[in-house]
């Protein structure tokens, strides 16, 4: 017994000697996520269970359970469908920015004059683009493709398309050149990855006759896998947050409203978030298939 506390004496001790300095290290951040991440977001889901009442003695809490959860879903039906239609838009957007931020980088990563400055005019945006900036650039009607309006193209979606489908592709469409916009950090991203494909590779395939387009398939593609899996969960977080999002207005509308309060606002929070998790759960997993499938060519 006192030989087995001795190994786990001297483990713990050789542990300290190790990793000691790394965890002083940590410790302030340890801290500052305890303090500042993980209790907010604790007492958030312990208030999504409670009916919080402002009184003049502060906030009274009531335990509701699963009664804010309910309301949201059955009896107030505007939250669901909101979510509903913003996750289409995000399904339609997430895509978009993918393949443009792809196709740019793609260019951006070949030998040219001016590269560097061209690969600053596409990031530009992600550093003057503030949320504030962004709204009122839309309100200006500069988010808008200029042909929409000149062709009436919303009147051409809506003949081919019904219902809420028009409407996510028109509200997409209209904000085309903003989301675009979001598309820097990805490009920087893809870049990076184009450069750890050795160009030996490529200059093997090119030796056995391969056309640029079968190189591309057989070797740029596979190897940009996990960065395009990367860069659809970075892109699926920073749409989480979107100066447009509607989700969020709501949220914060109904934090504020004497029938609902923070309790309601903490309960339509934490579903939109657990949707969220569950979307980037579902690109880790095809990301994770995608690159075990692949890990041959790497």
């Amino acid at each position: 017994m006192n030989s087995i506390k001795e190994r786990r004496r001297s483990y713990l001790q050789f542990r300290w000697k190790e990793y000691g300095v790394g965890y002083l290290f940590m410790l302030p951040w340890l801290i500052g996520f305890v303090l500042f991440v993980a209790f907010p977001i604790g007492s958030s889901l312990y208030n999504s269970f409670n009916k919080i009442l402002i009184t003049s003695d502060g906030f009274q809490y009531k335990w509701v359970g699963l009664e804010n959860y309910r309301q949201m879903l059955v009896v107030n039906n505007a939250y669901p469908i909101i979510l509903i239609s913003y996750f289409q838009e995000m399904i339609a957007i997430i895509p978009l920015i993918l393949v443009f931020s792809f196709f740019v980088a793609l260019m951006l990563n070949q030998k040219f004059p001016g590269r560097g400055l061209m690969r600053a005019v596409f990031f530009l945006p992600v550093i003057f683009a503030t949320g504030q900036v962004l709204m009122e650039l839309f309100v200006q009607g500069a988010g808008e493709l200029p042909f929409m309006k000149e062709y009436n193209i919303n009147a051409f979606v809506e003949q081919f398309f019904y219902g809420g489908l028009a409407t996510t592709i028109i509200n997409v469409l209209s904000k085309a050149v903003i989301i675009l916009w979001y598309s820097g950090v990805q490009i920087l991203i893809f870049i990076a990855g184009f450069q750890t494909i050795p160009k030996s590779l490529y200059e093997a395939i090119r030796v056995d006759g391969a056309s640029p387009w079968e190189s591309f398939w057989k070797i740029t593609f596979p190897g940009m896998v996990p960065f395009i899996g990367l860069n659809a969960i970075f892109t699926i977080v920073d749409l989480f947050t979107f100066p447009f999002n509607p989700v969020m207005k709501i949220v914060g509308r109904n934090m504020f409203e004497p029938s609902t309060g923070y309790g309601y606002a903490s309960a339509m929070a934490w579903l939109y978030f657990g949707i969220i998790l569950l979307l980037l759960g579902i690109v880790l997993g095809i990301t994770y298939r995608a690159t075990k499938g692949n890990g041959g060519l790497r």
